[in-house]
């Protein structure tokens, strides 16, 4: 399989069983960034050596390309591409949550990202996350998008900060918090 096709070389690109479109079209640019956040979370995997994080990680990795699957197709075909995510799905970042969150300090300030090369790429992640979101909120103005999708990125996004601050936290990070200029 050749990887270029040069079909794309005039800012052009199809979408799943479909018509041409932009490069810069609102499906292309959500699921673009559901790859963007995929990519990232491989980052994420890969400098964190939680071998069960790992595996959730995966997992995450899976539902995004199905995400992206359902976000590359028509309105009207979408619904071939279903995502394959399910309430579980969305549960089941809740329980990670949860359970990250036991070992923790309640927050009193914002906190601001860094401290460790990791805890700052998932926080990358979660930003990354935050966009796709919004990217597809507003795509789903003017199509039809499974509503699961978004409460998924949503959670996502949150599994992501606890996530950042659990690898602190695991890692003897001390949190920065925010304080405004007095």
């Amino acid at each position: 399989m050749k990887i270029y096709t040069k079909t794309g070389d005039k800012g052009k690109t199809s979408l799943l069983r479909g018509t041409r479109v932009s490069k810069s079209h609102e499906r292309i640019n959500a699921y673009g960034t559901i790859d963007e956040l995929n990519s990232f979370l491989g980052l994420v995997s890969d400098l964190d050596h939680n071998d069960e994080r790992a595996k959730f990680i995966q997992n995450i990795q899976s539902r995004l390309f199905t995400i992206g699957s359902s976000l590359a197709a028509e309105s009207d075909k979408a619904k071939e591409f279903k995502p394959d995510l399910e309430d579980n799905d969305v549960k089941d970042l809740e329980l990670a949550i949860d359970g990250m969150n036991v070992s923790l300090a309640p927050m009193k300030n914002f906190i601001l990202p860094g401290g460790n090369q990791l805890v700052s790429t998932t926080h990358i992640a979660r930003t990354v996350c935050r966009r796709a979101e919004r990217l597809i909120i507003k795509l789903s103005e003017s199509e039809d998008i499974e509503e699961i999708i978004t409460k998924y990125l949503n959670r996502l996004s949150d599994y992501l900060f606890v996530l950042a601050r659990k690898q602190g936290y695991d890692l003897k990070v001390e949190e920065i918090p925010w304080r405004p200029k007095e």
